[in-house]
């Protein structure tokens, strides 16, 4: 039987930016763990509603969008 591992704080429905001046996002669930130890997050775009999986180490650095 596969090892359950609780995802680390995940900072949901939090609005951020790719860096200091980048595209908005929003924070949404853990989606899975990575052979690295990284969690993969859904974000979705806020201009565009898309979707996608970002690591969790990256949403961490990203600054809150202003």
């Amino acid at each position: 039987m596969p090892e359950v591992i609780a995802p680390p704080h995940i900072p949901t429905g939090k609005i951020k930016t790719f860096g200091a001046i980048g595209e908005e996002y929003e924070v949404g669930q853990a989606l899975r763990q990575l052979d690295d130890g990284d969690w993969l997050v859904e974000i979705k775009m806020i201009k565009t509603g898309d979707t996608a999986e970002y690591r969790l180490t990256h949403i961490y650095d990203d600054p809150e969008a202003r």
